[in-house]
């Protein structure tokens, strides 16, 4: 990988001075760390461990593991080993966690996987499965802006400098011949980096015009008055992109694939059960999302932010790529060499087991 340059060095230096303050306050870090479902009487361990550490986000693309958790489909796999979770708030707090061996295995976006294999040449972790497709859109405040042609001035939202909806704005915005600046977000149109429980207070209170955020966030601008102006599932073919992928430390996937193969084979049943129950899955996932939070969305935010997500075991690998393509050109990240990234092994024997076929890693596996 080629030599950091100074503004990268400079992006490196801010972004961990913002981890260190989110995590000084309790926000970004660890949030909550609590058992699992009662452990069926007559259990085994898995790989004789105590437990398994799970991170995910609080969000609705996380659904797999809100289900998964709220469900004990986790635990069921995990025989006498304790599922374990831990909700995260940001990316790199999760690759920390990850790194650190706070947590095991993770739901997490693309863009903080990308940074956090590239960071560690390599060595920290795999992606081993995909979660879900969606669920991203450009919300604006119809009164200022009413076509995709008046973004350009506005002031819009984005949840975390680098993150994967930063890249995908910064990388739209560059399509439309608008110059921005990746670090300080100034330009043709300007970046506001927000924190997803922010964005909905900035928006009602007109301190942004617009946010490309995920769900539930933008459902919940909808909610305040917002239109939604784009889905970013438009700009993909076939309409999928990766918005969550699940990765785990690569010691620990050599020292218990066991164990991963418990959680894959929860994973992928989790995801079948979602797709044939959508309304008790979407109950599941609120309720989860209530337990870890303390409070659970309302219909009018939870109806149509379920709706616009697709849960797959596809990792889409090939919109890994394009993404790492997209944050190479907005300035964010140097040209990455994400050659073994994935490892679709354990992935690939839990769905031959079910009679389903293997799945791509767009030529970036570990084998």
């Amino acid at each position: 990988m080629p030599a950091t340059s100074a503004p990268r060095r400079a992006f490196a230096v801010t972004s961990t001075l913002l981890l260190l303050s989110l995590a000084g306050c309790g926000y970004g870090s660890q949030a909550k760390d609590e058992g699992a479902a009662d452990i069926a009487a007559g259990a085994r361990k898995t790989d004789g461990l105590d437990s398994v550490r799970i991170g995910y986000f609080g969000n609705l693309t996380h659904g797999t593991a809100l289900v998964g958790n709220r469900k004990g489909f986790f635990q069921k796999e995990l025989g006498a080993t304790e599922a374990r979770y831990a909700v995260f708030n940001a990316g790199p707090s999760e690759i920390e966690a990850l790194n650190s061996g706070s947590i095991d295995i993770g739901w997490i976006g693309p863009s903080p996987a990308i940074n956090g294999y590239v960071k560690s040449r390599g060595k920290n972790l795999r992606i081993i499965g995909g979660s879900a497709s969606g669920g991203v859109k450009l919300v604006v405040n119809p009164d200022r802006v009413k076509s995709l042609e008046d973004v350009e001035g506005k002031r819009i939202a984005t949840p975390q400098l680098g993150n994967t909806q930063d890249v995908a704005f910064l990388n739209w915005a560059s399509e439309q011949g608008w110059t921005v600046d990746p670090q300080s977000g100034r330009g043709d149109v300007t970046v506001v980096r927000s924190d997803n429980k922010v964005t909905p207070d900035a928006f009602a209170a007109g301190s942004v015009d617009g946010a490309w955020v995920p769900e539930p966030t933008a459902s919940k601008l909808v909610a305040e008055g917002g239109k939604v102006l784009l889905d970013e599932a438009s700009l993909w073919p076939g309409e999928e992109f990766v918005i969550t992928n699940i990765v785990v430390r690569q010691e620990f996937l050599e020292k218990h694939p066991k164990a991963v193969e418990a959680v894959l084979r929860a994973s992928v049943g989790t995801n079948r059960w979602i797709n044939a129950h959508p309304e008790k899955a979407r109950a599941a996932a609120n309720e989860q999302l209530a337990a870890d939070s303390g409070k659970a969305l309302p219909a009018d935010v939870l109806d149509p932010a379920w709706k616009s997500i697709r849960f797959t075991d596809d990792p889409l690998a090939s919109t890994l790529r394009t993404q790492a393509e997209h944050a190479v050109a907005a300035g964010l990240l140097d040209k990455p060499d994400l050659d073994g990234v994935y490892d679709l092994t354990l992935l690939d024997k839990v769905l031959a087991a079910e009679g389903a076929p293997a799945l791509d890693d767009a030529g970036l596996g570990a084998g």
